[in-house]
């Protein structure tokens, strides 16, 4: 969905509804999660994009594989809004996906900048407690 979005930009609702016109047999926690997926990472594109080209150095985003480029996309989008999934977890499954869909070179292009990007996102400090005591 990922990569349609990429290329024509039709609106969500539009993009979620043929995809799985297409795909009729999924059950609903397969559709529930990859709709919360792709469409939070649409949501949160401009930081994703940011994070990304923080750490993509001589690679502007637009030149990248689309394949390779939404990949990361979404992997960054599991590390920040997906707590529940292991950012390792996330990392290996962007690298089964781009052995499978894009080049050989890929799983290092893809596992160099998620591995940087997951590191300084371990670096950050966490957000303060709102419940704190003074």
């Amino acid at each position: 969905m990922l990569f349609s979005y990429d290329v024509a930009r039709p609106l969500v609702a539009d993009l979620l509804s043929g995809y799985w016109d297409e795909l009729a047999d999924a059950t609903e926690d397969v559709r529930a999660f990859a709709n919360e997926l792709v469409v939070g990472t649409i949501e949160h594109l401009d930081e994703i994009d940011d994070r990304i080209r923080l750490r993509t150095e001589h690679w502007r985003i637009p030149r990248m594989a689309i394949v390779d480029r939404n990949l990361l996309r979404m992997a960054v989008f599991e590390f920040i809004y997906q707590p529940t999934t292991p950012r390792t977890v996330a990392i290996n499954e962007a690298l089964e996906i781009a052995r499978r869909f894009s080049t050989s070179e890929a799983t290092q292009f893809v596992n160099g900048i998620l591995d940087a990007i997951k590191r300084d996102i371990e670096g950050e400090p966490e957000p303060a407690d709102d419940q704190s005591l003074s």
